[in-house]
């Protein structure tokens, strides 16, 4: 493998949701480039648990944001990169072997000609109509519901509802429209199928945290109602690069680059449109005319933080009883680790939806 492509699959482990090597994958590369690990370039915060202490290192360590990505014209290096990453993956591999543990059944599926994965905990009972609906992050360019399995089954088994994990078709090749449209099938079929929205919930992660904003409001905005919950974590949900924290904590953050990441990705999803339009910013779109209850989770060692905040500040302005959940010094999607914290957040993530469809289970 070379060297480029190795960095391109760390990348992807460090952005992805969903599965328990991005630490794993940090080490392995750290090892390679140098004995000497590179430090922070901040002062690391002595607040957090010792595991999620040694995270953060190995993150640094593996120099993630000097990674470039390709320019959003060129198809065809996207799908070579994003065709290696999907046979390369070490967070897919993770989550096949945790899967056990966790006592989930797995099952491929479609939904609305869309490609899903329907996870359903132990002893579920097909009585139970609650869904979990999971859209999962890597900047609309990487990842898949395969390789954040272990998000969906995370989710699952600590809330005992069914979660059907949405395998939209990635950016470049596939922008903004036919990537919502994908996610609005999924819903659509559901109500044809008889489930209500009453019994559904939408959770999402930095990419998917955005497309699950932009689905809430697609299926409010089409007369279909919205889901009686939403689950944000890190949302992405302003594609620009503005933002309090997007200045103050550039050199903290030890994931995301806009220049060298964020930014190519961002336009290969929106094909054309201005980075502040609400069709691919759902920070800047209308939320007077309704939304669920929302959890927004994010932490204090990330550039998406004020983003978060802003997510907030406008949720709650309308209306729409947000919680805004922040750990400290965590970084972007920490949820998807194996430290303490994550653990708790994904436990409140799993008891916040759990309780708003508790009327749904028969």
């Amino acid at each position: 493998m070379h060297v480029k492509d190795l960095k391109f699959v760390v990348v992807i482990a460090a952005l992805a949701l969903g599965a328990f090597s991005n630490v794993r994958a940090a080490d392995t590369v750290a090892e390679q480039r140098a004995a000497q690990p590179a430090a922070s370039p901040v002062p690391l915060p002595t607040t957090m648990s010792p595991e999620a202490t040694r995270a953060l290192q190995a993150l640094y360590a593996a120099d993630i944001k000097a990674t470039t990505v390709p320019d959003p014209t060129d198809l065809a290096a996207w799908r070579r990169l994003q065709d290696h990453a999907a046979t390369n993956n070490p967070r897919a591999k993770a989550a096949q072997a945790v899967l056990p543990k966790l006592g989930v059944s797995v099952i491929d599926a479609k939904l609305g000609g869309v490609p899903v994965i329907d996870v359903r905990p132990r002893g579920w009972d097909k009585a139970d109509r609650r869904l979990v609906i999971y859209i999962h992050g890597g900047a609309f360019t990487v990842n898949s519901a395969r390789s954040t399995l272990a998000n969906a089954a995370r989710l699952a088994a600590k809330s005992g509802i069914r979660v059907i994990s949405v395998d939209y078709t990635l950016a470049p090749g596939a922008n903004w429209k036919i990537i919502q449209d994908q996610v609005f099938s999924v819903f659509k079929e559901l109500l044809e199928q008889g489930y209500r929205m009453t019994e559904m919930a939408i959770i999402g992660d930095s990419a998917g945290g955005n497309l699950a904003t932009r689905t809430v409001l697609n299926l409010r905005d089409n007369g279909l109602g919205m889901p009686a919950a939403a689950v944000l974590w890190a949302p992405w949900s302003d594609l620009t690069d503005e933002g309090d924290t997007a200045i103050t904590l550039k050199d903290a953050e030890p994931i995301l680059s806009y220049r060298n990441i964020l930014e190519p990705s961002a336009r290969g999803y929106a094909d054309g449109l201005n980075l502040k339009d609400p069709r691919v910013s759902p920070l800047y779109a209308d939320f007077t005319k309704g939304f669920p209850p929302t959890l927004i989770q994010d932490s204090t060692r990330t550039t998406f933080l004020s983003t978060s905040v802003r997510l907030y500040r406008k949720l709650d302005a309308a209306g729409a009883q947000p919680v805004l959940d922040l750990y400290e010094g965590m970084w972007h999607v920490f949820q998807a680790d194996l430290v303490p914290e994550a653990e708790t957040a994904v436990a409140k993530s799993a008891a916040f939806i759990a309780t708003r469809l508790s009327a749904a289970k028969q």
